[in-house]
C-alpha cells in the first residue's frame, strides 16, 4: 500500500473521498470492498495540526496563553458554590436544618474528590502521564460513590432533593471554569 501526498487541504480530500465512497454505491455499481472501505476510512483520519500561526489566525492571539483556570481554583469555586446553595437552602427551606446538612454534603461529595485529585497532580508536579491522569479519575470516582453510599447508609434524615440539586451545581463548576478561560 503506497502513500499518497496531495497539497489538498484535509476538507477537501475529505469531500474527494466523500464522492468516491457516495459514486461507489451509486446504482449499477457494487458496494466497496473492505479493503476499500478501510483505505477510505485510514484517508480520513489523516489530520493535520495547525500551525501556531494557523491557530492565532482562527482563534486569537491568546489561543497560546496558558489557561488562568488550575484545579485549585475549580476547588475553591466548588467549594464557595456549595456554600452558597448550603446557605440558600437553609433560607428558603422549612426546617432548615437538614436541608442546608444535605446540601452542604452534596457540595462536599463533589469537592472532596476534586480536591484529592487536584492534590494528586500538585504532589506529581509536571510528571504527568496518562496513566496517571486515569488513576486519579479513578480515584476520584470511587470517592464519589463511597460518599454516596456512606450518606445513604449513615445519615437517614438526609433530604435528597437538597444533596442532588447541590452536587449538581457544584458539578457544573467545570463547565463555568472551561467558559472562563
Amino acid at each position: 500500500m503506497a502513500v499518497k501526498t496531495s497539497n489538498q487541504t484535509p476538507q477537501q480530500r475529505h469531500d474527494e473521498h466523500r464522492e468516491e465512497r457516495i459514486g461507489s454505491q451509486a446504482p449499477g455499481h457494487q458496494r466497496a470492498t473492505h479493503d476499500e472501505a478501510w483505505d477510505a476510512e485510514q484517508q480520513d483520519n489523516n489530520i493535520v495540526p495547525l500551525t501556531r500561526a494557523e491557530a492565532e489566525k482562527l482563534f486569537g492571539p491568546q489561543v497560546s496563553r496558558p489557561s488562568r483556570v488550575t484545579p485549585l481554583k475549580v476547588v475553591i469555586a466548588q467549594m464557595v458554590l456549595s456554600l452558597g446553595a448550603t446557605l440558600l437552602w437553609w433560607l428558603f427551606y422549612k426546617p432548615p436544618g437538614d436541608a442546608a446538612l444535605s446540601a452542604f454534603l452534596g457540595g462536599a461529595i463533589c469537592w472532596v474528590p476534586s480536591a484529592l485529585f487536584a492534590a494528586r497532580l500538585k504532589k506529581l508536579s509536571g510528571a504527568e502521564t496518562v496513566m496517571s491522569w486515569m488513576i486519579g479519575e479513578a480515584l476520584k470516582m470511587g470517592t464519589t460513590i463511597a460518599m454516596f453510599i456512606a450518606i445513604a447508609f449513615w445519615y437517614h434524615d438526609v433530604r435528597w432533593i437538597p444533596l442532588l440539586v447541590t452536587y449538581l451545581i457544584a458539578l457544573k463548576t467545570y463547565w463555568i471554569a472551561l467558559a472562563w478561560r
